[in-house]
């Protein structure tokens, strides 16, 4: 009897030589060498840079370019044509002002000749059919035959020619010339690997998404700014308030109201009717932007206080609802002396400063008002219902995961919870233990739980999220305290304190290391370890454990600039092994565009393979090899009947 998977074969491969001729085009496959992957981290919202590492194969371009021409182009000659190809609608722009409309016509054909060389070359790894696809459909026909062409051949050249001189002549070269550009872009690497964070303190994580929509291959590991946006859209308030306070705190409330049209003037009146100056609340300055006014500064310092507030309460809600969280020491507002406006905790009595407790009642101090429980309603069911954010977020869920394991790499964006000798630490909900890759697989499962079900605001998988915000045993917070309240309201640096999990500090450890990679079935020895949310400080490694744990924070959030003294790193892995990316931090769009500045500092080689690696050493060839032997029983079956 044949199963589902063969009927749908058989209806796709009809005939014997149907069958014969796929077998043949797979097993070639296979034999093509290992396509390129690009891994990037932590990226922020921050969409410029973001976009220009994408134009630039994070790099890789740049290094294709000089594979190509190092022989015939100066270094200031290959860096304009990068650019080029990084930006074609933009410096076409430029070509067109400096050059006459005869000097532009030479500029064509040389540049016509160079970008089907670089096609070409950037194209080796991949079918005829794979390279058709990443084409724009208006030019396939043109491009395939300029391509394959051998001009070699007199005849051929004059072919070659008459083509390029007639999409001149059509007005039709700068058309080309971008879609050339952009299929370039397209296949420089086939697969990229976003290692969390795509949310945060910058402008567009909007933008980000769509262009993550757009790329042919992507997966993402989710990080624990994601999570807060998961949690906001899946109907937990704590999500929520946390959400907006960090954008409150950043100067961002743009990305709630201009990116995703939802209204917060109900929350700013509340905030201005109910809340004062208060200096532990006024925004962080970004010297990249311009000065707040006074009174913007005011304005978003009062709302900061007000969710601020909100979310301290609901903090003693959450956390008296599940005991098994083991979070009863972080109910903070239980702690307080109103009167005297001190703090109790670890046997210790602190002063407090900068209050803004007007709205709390001493005697129920996790008491929401009328008013703050509408406000909040209010949000959650226009968070919910955002048609716009539903979407980008339902394609972070269906692209991603707590983890990701492809081609003997380990890809997670914040930490596995161990103790101090590196043993998995254990949560126990519902009377089930959970550790190591269980609880992994455990928080994946309630994310998709939770985001499938966003009118249940109270269960247990929404609560999770929260905790993954800032639980002690959540893989994505990586502390034993998150200490937002103690850094608003009390100037002890102690109190300031989160200590990580040993987990920071064991990752340097090749044993630990390859216990982790044992834990999720990849081999201890040649596995790797790719690691997000934490910046590499200035003078540290990103490569740790024998080169079997690399961390590319990808450094993109400016705030982080002064720390690790550069841009971040993302990692390149082709058919020659690992090159981890060093990036100097980007500055504009337009400044890249006008000046040709590009990020690309430093490449280091982290592992180097003495064969180049195939597609069948990779997780694309362990799928075609299985396609390969059901399309040989297929091919007995149809033998059989004849």
């Amino acid at each position: 009897m044949i199963n589902q998977k063969m009927k749908t074969l058989s209806d796709q491969y009809p005939t014997t030589m149907a069958i014969t001729s796929e077998i043949i085009n797979l097993k070639a496959i296979l034999n093509l060498p290992k396509p390129t992957e690009a891994f990037m981290s932590d990226l922020h919202g921050e969409y410029d840079a973001f976009q220009h590492l994408i134009r630039t194969g994070a790099g890789n371009l740049r290094q294709k370019i000089a594979a190509v021409f190092s022989g015939e182009m100066t270094e200031e000659t290959i860096k304009a044509f990068a650019f080029l190809v990084y930006y074609p609608t933009q410096r076409l722009d430029c070509k067109h002002q400096q050059l006459t409309a005869a000097e532009m016509d030479q500029w064509y054909l040389t540049t016509f000749k160079r970008l089907i060389e670089l096609l070409k070359f950037v194209s080796t790894k991949y079918t005829r059919s794979k390279v058709r696809k990443a084409m724009a459909p208006d030019f396939v026909y043109i491009t395939e035959e300029l391509m394959y062409d051998d001009v070699a051949n007199s005849d051929k050249r004059q072919y070659f020619q008459e083509i390029t001189q007639t999409i001149i002549q059509l007005g039709q070269a700068d058309a080309l010339i971008i879609a050339t550009c952009h299929t370039i872009q397209r296949l420089v690497v086939d697969h990229w690997h976003i290692i969390g964070d795509i949310y945060d303190r910058g402008p567009h994580p909007d933008l980000i998404v769509e262009q993550l929509t757009r790329l042919p291959a992507v997966d993402i590991q989710w990080g624990n700014h994601d999570i807060l946006w998961f949690g906001a859209a899946s109907g937990s308030q704590l999500c929520l308030l946390n959400l907006l306070r960090i954008c409150a705190r950043y100067n961002n409330l743009a990305i709630i109201e201009a990116s995703y049209g939802i209204d917060l003037t109900e929350l700013v009146q509340f905030a201005q009717a109910h809340y004062q100056a208060n200096p532990a609340f006024l925004p962080v300055d970004d010297p990249n932007q311009p000065a707040l006014s006074p009174s913007e500064q005011l304005k978003i310092s009062q709302v900061q206080q007000a969710l601020a507030i909100m979310q301290f309460k609901l903090e003693q809600t959450v956390i008296a609802r599940h005991p098994e969280f083991e979070m009863g020491h972080r109910q903070l507002l239980s702690k307080i002396d109103f009167e005297r406006q001190t703090l109790h905790i670890n046997g210790q009595t602190y002063p407090l400063t900068n209050t803004c407790f007007q709205m709390i009642n001493p005697q129920e101090p996790a008491a929401l008002t009328p008013e703050e429980a509408q406000i909040i309603q209010d949000l959650l069911t226009a968070f919910t219902h955002c048609q716009k954010l539903r979407r980008h977020l339902t394609f972070l869920i269906d692209h991603g995961s707590m983890y990701q394991i492809y081609n003997q790499n380990l890809l997670f964006h914040g930490c596995i919870p161990v103790d101090a000798n590196g043993d998995f630490l254990t949560l126990t909900i519902a009377g089930q233990p959970y550790a190591g890759k269980d609880l992994l697989d455990f928080f994946d499962h309630q994310i998709r739980t939770s985001f499938n079900h966003p009118a249940q605001q109270d269960n247990l998988s929404t609560d999770l999220l929260w905790y993954l915000w800032t639980g002690p045993l959540s893989p994505l917070f990586g502390k034993t305290a998150m200490t937002t309240f103690e850094r608003y309201f009390s100037t002890n640096p102690q109190l300031h304190v989160e200590t990580k999990n040993p987990y920071y500090q064991l990752r340097h450890q090749t044993d630990f290391i390859q216990k982790l990679l044992t834990e999720f079935d990849l081999s201890p020895t040649t596995g790797h370890i790719l690691n997000g949310h934490t910046p590499v400080k200035k003078g540290h490694d990103p490569i740790m454990a024998n080169r079997q744990m690399i961390v590319i924070d990808g450094g993109f959030s400016k705030a982080y600039h002064h720390t690790t003294g550069i841009g971040g790193f993302t990692l390149l892995y082709n058919s020659y092994g690992m090159q981890l990316i060093t990036h100097q931090p980007f500055t504009t769009k337009a400044d890249a565009i006008a000046n040709m500045t590009d990020i690309i500092s430093t490449k280091r080689v982290i592992d180097q393979v003495s064969q180049r690696q195939r597609v069948s050493q990779t997780n694309i060839g362990t799928h075609i090899k299985t396609e390969i032997t059901q399309l040989e029983s297929l091919l007995a079956l149809h033998q059989n009947k004849n």
